[in-house]
């Protein structure tokens, strides 16, 4: 990749302006590939600490990284629905959808190469071997419905859907606070933070618009709200950094809502309050709606119920 200092750009480091310009690579990164050479000022070689100015060349050459060898697992996987062209499942809580650094093994990836391929099975070949069948992602702590597909015609119609923003996606949630609209739009353009690298805020350098549509269910006084949620959107954290921007972050959620939302009154909050609840696509070999829900896991009917009780005792009954 080829990038040219424009007019107006103030002197810097060379090392923090790629990081602003490719939030994917971390400033650390940065520095190993210049150090390592890959990463030239003007055909030469640079140094992190090199001043560029306006009209600079730089020349980045980013290696592939080495394919993992992934080993199939017998995780168990509780499936909705199966047929030649995809696979639909409900992803527990707590189970991490591909591999990455701190969880190299145990993840849906593993387990679908157990269930999914060799002379029983396909995946999908579009996210390479590191990601096979994925068409998207539901976070660690996020459980609900997942859609994988097995063939590669599959992965495409359906990521085609997805890009097109005309996949139904219903998401069910504990928030902090009582909501006091019924229902209302978030739009809030977002992107990977200035700061704090592993969140996403709308202190961005490339913001993406986004938005979400939220309906309340229920009201537990005034200690927090469960709500219906439907993206619009599919940007990386969209619904916890939509909540958290109308100063309601979803309940046992820290890296947004802070220490607040870890316990309500004696109410422990195992983890973040998220399910994706329903997804709905057109079949992409028979062109057909499909539409596929997973119950409220064990853990949030839990706090649900503790929430309920106690707004009761104190006279805020569930509304």
């Amino acid at each position: 990749m080829e990038l040219i200092v424009t007019p107006g750009e103030t002197r810097k480091r060379l090392d923090l302006f790629l990081a602003h310009r490719d939030p994917a690579l971390s400033r650390s990164a940065l520095q190993r590939l210049i150090e390592d050479g890959c990463i030239r000022l003007n055909d030469r070689p640079a140094k992190p600490s090199q001043k560029i100015k306006p009209g600079d060349c730089i020349v980045l050459e980013i290696p592939r990284p080495a394919p993992l060898d992934l080993k199939p697992e017998p995780i168990p996987l509780e499936i909705l629905e199966e047929d030649e062209a995809l696979v639909v499942l409900n992803k527990p809580v707590g189970l991490v959808v591909h591999p990455a650094p701190g969880h190299w093994s145990g993840t849906l990836v593993n387990a679908l190469l157990h269930h999914f391929t060799g002379p029983d099975g396909t995946l999908s070949s579009i996210g390479g071997k590191e990601r096979p069948g994925l068409v998207h992602r539901l976070d660690k702590e996020t459980s609900g419905v997942m859609v994988v597909a097995k063939t590669d015609q599959a992965h495409h119609a359906l990521a085609a859907q997805f890009k097109e923003h005309s996949i139904t996606r219903e998401y069910e949630a504990l928030v902090w606070g009582a909501m006091k609209k019924t229902e209302g739009l978030i739009e809030l353009a977002i992107g990977r933070d200035l700061r704090e690298r592993k969140k996403f805020s709308a202190r961005t350098a490339r913001p993406r618009p986004s938005a979400t549509v939220y309906r309340v269910l229920e009201r537990y006084g005034a200690l927090a709200s469960r709500v219906a949620l439907f993206p619009r959107t599919g940007r990386t954290h969209q619904l916890r950094v939509h909540l958290n921007s109308i100063d309601h972050p979803i309940l046992g959620d820290p890296t947004y809502g802070g220490k607040k939302v870890r316990r309500l009154e004696q109410i422990e909050i195992p983890r973040v309050m998220l399910h994706a609840r329903t997804l709905g696509f057109q079949h992409p070999r028979t062109g057909a709606y499909r539409e596929f829900s997973a119950p409220t896991p064990l853990d949030m009917e839990q706090v649900i119920a503790a929430l309920r009780e106690i707004s009761t005792v104190t006279g805020q009954k569930p509304s």
